[in-house]
């Protein structure tokens, strides 16, 4: 099977879709919804939508596994952000309806500074060698995750840097009903990226570890392909995630043959999201660790709650 894409920037959904002046449901204190139209979009149309593989779009936050100190490390998600004069003007432009101007950015005077070893997340535009901001006003990118980080502890809680590995969720290789728990060498990973779930991620939609265990996970993104999806019709996949078990997942990822990636979420068909019982909570989950290789390797992996595995 082919590598799958990874993602370095956000990701087009795959019908076009329309702003409604409605409370958001997945945004708190926003005051609009972003719906997906009948009709899918030219971006999914021109990376051959139809012939692309869709996967589960998991609910956490997103890592890139990259070199850094000469060896594989997990890196965490960090976009640029203007600073406040900037994110004013930017604001100002797209509520005065004149999008047919080009705003223009001064980067070295509109962004707030990045730690000493950000890097700019790649496929993002850059001019004359200067990382540029997506339609957001972010420059995507990422930080390394060192061991005594406290900002991002929870991702250094599923990395062992001693002994380059990453504990890692996925199918188990030889029963895709079977999902799997494994230390996986952080060589194995570069340049993919992933999405750190658990008990402090994104209020922890998939109900591992507790307050007292946490329990934090990274998944390769792509890692859970989807074998029956319906046509690719706004009402055939409303039916899909409403009504199937398959379904309860919070959307789907299509990785395209030119490497582009296209989403739908939940949130897209009118749908809530986080739901109570998830399409990946209910399959059965064992942990496969050859701990003699890493005797001196310290994995706190707390209780999965039983209801849910």
């Amino acid at each position: 099977m082919r590598r799958l894409g990874s993602v370095q920037r956000k990701m087009p959904c795959v019908f076009v879709t329309e702003v409604k002046e409605e409370p958001s449901a997945k945004r708190e204190h926003q005051p609009f919804k972003v719906l997906a139209t009948e009709t899918v979009s030219h971006k999914a149309l021109d990376a051959d939508i139809y012939n692309a593989i869709p996967t589960e779009k998991v609910d956490g936050t997103c890592c890139y596994v990259t070199n850094y100190k000469g060896q594989p490390y997990l890196w965490a998600r960090l976009d640029r952000k203007p600073n406040k004069l900037a994110e004013k003007r930017f604001k100002n432009f797209l509520h005065s309806k004149q999008n047919s101007k080009e705003f223009f950015w001064n980067v070295e005077e509109d962004f707030k500074p990045v730690p000493e070893y950000w890097i700019p997340a790649k496929e993002i535009e850059q001019l004359n060698g200067t990382p540029m901001p997506d339609e957001n006003g972010h420059i995507p990118g990422w930080v390394p995750v060192e061991n005594n980080s406290r900002q991002y502890c929870w991702h250094s809680s599923v990395v062992n840097y001693e002994f380059e590995i990453a504990l890692v969720l996925r199918h188990h290789p030889d029963d895709p009903g079977l999902l799997e728990i494994s230390a996986v060498p952080l060589s194995d990973l570069l340049e993919q990226t992933l999405e750190l779930i658990g008990t402090n991620i994104n209020g922890n939609p998939y109900g591992l570890g507790s307050k007292k265990h946490p329990l934090h996970l990274l998944i390769p993104h792509g890692a859970f392909q989807i074998r029956n999806l319906p046509t690719l019709k706004h009402s055939d996949l409303l039916s899909w995630f409403d009504g199937c078990r398959e379904g309860k997942i919070e959307g789907i990822v299509w990785h395209c043959n030119d490497g582009c990636l296209i989403k739908v979420h939940r949130h897209h068909l009118g749908l809530c999201w986080p739901i109570p019982d998830t399409y990946m909570n209910s399959k059965p989950v064992i942990i496969n660790m050859n701990l003699n290789k890493y005797e001196n390797a310290i994995w706190r992996i707390a209780h999965l709650r039983s209801k849910k595995y």
